[in-house]
């Protein structure tokens, strides 16, 4: 089922009880550990619980935001109330199976850049050890098997498909994640899941928790909020965070910080700003 009109949404969303805190989670290498074979990923066993009993309480909303699409991320997050965002968050998931799309403009604008965008990126596929991840909203260039003697040829290719208009590129170590919108990462996913649930952060606390550059974006915007960021692993550094190792780790930390919000009587008034502002 999918859902077109804002209001509907946001009436749908926030029926339920006020959402006091808000936990979004990022999925490959923050709840499932990264693997070698990206289909095979799967939720590590502490964040499957922690998930869960996160939103067994009603004062909690929970989300998974991913940069896979939300047909690839929905049967890897088996938890019945979690909101599950796609594409950096253009594509929403509602608990219930509702679904929040785009809308028909986006969907041209993203057809005409794939044409002109996926010819350049399928010049970086004769490289060998290049793997291309088509995720609709976003292709990843993997290049972790890529000689180093061959990255200093294909590094301007990567460089002349960042400069395109529109176009955004996030650079990690072993991977770069183009994406065909260039301010849809996942700031805008989470503002957009703010205001799919009219969440303000000014009454209530956002959690995020990530661990790559496209992660790092919406954790900055979030401690611009006053919010709390955990950094999973070592990949990118974001000042302000908790940085954690690993998704085990990573449960253990999320239950005593929710333990110690929960023990909290909330934040100062003041505090914070709209989810739907920008920065």
């Amino acid at each position: 089922m999918t859902a077109k009109d804002p209001a509907a949404v946001v009436s749908r969303a926030a029926a339920g009880p006020p959402v006091r805190i808000l936990w979004v989670f990022d999925f490959d290498g923050t709840l499932s550990p990264l693997v070698p074979d990206r289909t095979e990923a799967r939720l590590h066993p502490a964040s499957r619980a922690l998930l869960r009993d996160l939103a067994a309480d009603p004062g909690n909303g929970v989300a998974v935001l991913s940069s896979r699409s939300l047909d690839d991320l929905v049967p890897r997050v088996p938890v019945a109330r979690a909101f599950l965002g796609g594409g950096s968050g253009f594509e929403w998931r509602l608990p219930g199976g509702h679904r929040v799309l785009p809308g028909e403009a986006a969907e041209r604008k993203l057809a005409e850049t794939r044409e002109a965008v996926l010819p350049l990126l399928g010049r970086l596929s004769v490289f060998p050890g290049v793997d291309l991840e088509d995720k609709r909203w976003s292709v990843a260039v993997h290049f972790r098997r890529v000689l180093p003697e061959a990255m200093s040829m294909l590094a301007p290719l990567l460089a002349e498909i960042a400069a395109l208009p529109g176009i955004r590129v996030f650079r990690g170590p072993s991977a770069a994640e183009v994406l065909f919108f260039r301010g849809a990462n996942k700031s805008f996913g989470v503002r957009r899941l703010c205001r799919i649930l009219n969440f303000d952060p000014a009454s209530g606390r956002l959690v995020y928790a990530g661990d790559d550059e496209n992660d790092a974006v919406a954790m900055r915007w979030i401690l611009s909020r006053k919010g709390t960021a955990l950094v999973v692993g070592d990949r990118v550094r974001v000042r302000g965070a908790r940085n954690v190792a690993d998704p085990a780790d990573l449960a253990r930390v999320v239950r005593a910080l929710s333990r110690q919000l929960g023990a909290g009587s909330g934040r100062r008034e003041g505090e914070g700003a709209a989810c739907g502002a920008t920065k």
